[in-house]
């Protein structure tokens, strides 16, 4: 069975998004359904003209949708798109790195779509035209039942005949239904055993390269675990000849000490590449380490990303304030100006009344010492007389 599926369903077309689903519960957020950008594959089944999208997220399918013609794929951003998919109960949506992706992907759906609408109808032809039964025989009887006189006012054989005929269209549409339910039964079920197929191949085939990386990584380690022995090997037979030496009649003491001397940094090198082996035996486990390693910083990254955003948008607010209170400082500073030279034209005005009225003050005492003058001489003055006595300003203004 699952030989003959891998070999009628066909990838016509890949891609990696980041995979969301719309939240049952809200029907507007939408919740990510794997962590980073997977395989987005159309997939397409010759023998069953069916087009199919799937994603797989480790071992469970994030993405089983059929496309049908009814579909629509929306392009809401520059880089995001979805479609919602009536058997799955769902809204799918793709986030894609690129807007060239996203372009490729939509392009790709409306061909797609295009192919099921046109494969529909030619299985609806090919149905109708294998099962001419389900379609025919109804009809048939109804027009029979048209074109027949009426048998109810008859008693006898026609009664027979329309019950007859009656209890045979009771029995077709019965055997309808049974035949739409099986249909819709195994459809189902093929569709289930079809994600889950698909889910232990995409399995299988992580597994396998899994076991091929693993199976290359101990042919180098093997390869340098022979090369390690071989040096281990060659640096004992340099211990075993020191030693031979050492058992020799020797010429003399320093030469003993520097054969020794050899001795330990030969017993200190093997030590150092038994050391290396190990490190290599452990190196698998620390492949782990790693990968948690880089996913912690990858989540720090993201967060360190996020408050630098909130910070620039924090510092364009602060410009905008800035400049908004140096406008303000410019127009408080233009007002203070014009009330500068107001109020310097307000005393330019209130000094010349103030020498005004001294000027007056100097005529009036003047006016008044001639006036005494005459007094004192009894003769009142003539007009013209006063008038002469009095300061140029003030014979003009006088009546």
């Amino acid at each position: 069975m699952y030989p003959r599926h891998r070999e009628r369903e066909q990838p016509i077309f890949s891609t990696r998004a980041h995979v969301f689903q719309i939240d049952p519960a809200t029907k507007r957020n939408w919740l990510p359904a794997s962590k980073h950008a997977v395989t987005v594959s159309f997939f397409y089944d010759a023998s069953r003209s069916v087009y199919r999208i799937i994603s797989v997220g480790g071992t469970k399918a994030i993405i089983n949708s059929t496309i049908t013609p009814n579909m629509t794929f929306t392009k809401t951003s520059q880089k995001f798109g979805q479609w919602a998919d009536s058997r799955a109960n769902t809204v799918y949506g793709l986030g894609f790195s690129t807007e060239q992706q996203l372009q490729q992907f939509a392009e790709q759906f409306k061909e797609v779509k295009e192919a099921a609408r046109l494969a529909r109808e030619k299985s609806q032809e090919r149905f109708e035209l294998a099962n001419p039964g389900l379609n025919i025989a109804a009809p048939q009887e109804l027009s029979e039942e048209r074109h027949s006189p009426p048998l109810l006012t008859v008693n006898g054989p026609g009664e027979e005949k329309l019950f007859r005929s009656r209890s045979a269209e009771v029995e077709l549409t019965v055997e309808k239904e049974r035949v739409k339910k099986m249909l819709s039964e195994g459809s189902m079920c093929e569709l289930n055993l079809e994600a889950e197929l698909f889910t232990l191949q995409d399995s299988n085939a992580k597994l396998v390269a899994a076991l091929q990386e693993a199976n290359s990584s101990v042919e180098q380690w093997k390869k340098q675990l022979a090369e390690y022995q071989e040096e281990t090997d060659r640096l004992r037979d340099q211990v075993a000849e020191l030693e031979a030496q050492l058992g020799r009649p020797a010429a003399g003491q320093p030469g003993e000490e520097e054969l020794s001397r050899s001795l330990e940094e030969l017993e200190a090198s093997l030590r150092a590449k038994e050391q290396e082996i190990q490190n290599l035996q452990c190196r698998k486990t620390d492949v782990g380490e790693l990968e948690k390693e880089k996913e912690e910083i990858m989540q720090r990254l993201q967060d360190l990303e996020r408050r630098n955003t909130e910070l620039e948008s924090r510092a364009q607010s602060a410009e905008k304030t800035l400049a908004t209170n140096r406008e303000e400082q410019e127009q408080a500073e233009v007002e203070v100006q014009r009330i500068i030279g107001v109020l310097d034209v307000k005393i330019g005005d209130l000094k010349g009344l103030r020498e005004s009225l001294a000027k007056l003050e100097k005529d009036y005492k003047s006016m008044r010492q001639a006036a005494e003058e005459h007094s004192t001489k009894d003769v009142p003055l003539k007009p013209h007389e006063l008038e002469q006595t009095m300061p140029e300003g003030s014979r003009r203004s006088s009546p």
